[in-house]
């Protein structure tokens, strides 16, 4: 395995954790799928479909989400919104996600 493909691999692993608080960071507003994934890729968040979809599902069957169907320009589109626990597990991974990245900035300042 070359280095560039080992360093890929490695940034898919940290991306992961990641995805999961911007979701639900952006679902606090209620989004469909295209529009989500519009707004995270707006915000600098670069997420395909295929990885997005799948998340979502997760996400909604772990009682982190909330969604309903409902019928928007003639078409039927399904409409996402984080839940109450969702909400409190936000709170919770943000401050993890602070503590964990400010550990790491202190980490790194000692390696110059």
């Amino acid at each position: 395995m070359s280095e560039q493909e080992k360093l890929d691999k490695l940034k898919q692993e940290l991306r992961r954790g990641a995805l999961v608080l911007a979701v639900l960071l952006q679902l606090r507003h209620e989004h469909y799928g295209y529009s989500l994934r519009k707004a995270l890729i707006d915000a600098g968040i670069e997420i395909e479909e295929s990885t997005l979809y799948p998340l979502i599902r997760r996400l909604e069957t772990q009682g982190l989400l909330d969604s309903e169907w409902r019928e928007e320009a003639k078409r039927k589109k399904r409409f996402y919104r984080i839940s109450d626990m969702g909400h409190t597990i936000l709170q919770q991974l943000l401050k993890e996600w602070r503590s964990m990245n400010q550990s790491i900035e202190q980490i790194s300042t000692t390696l110059d």
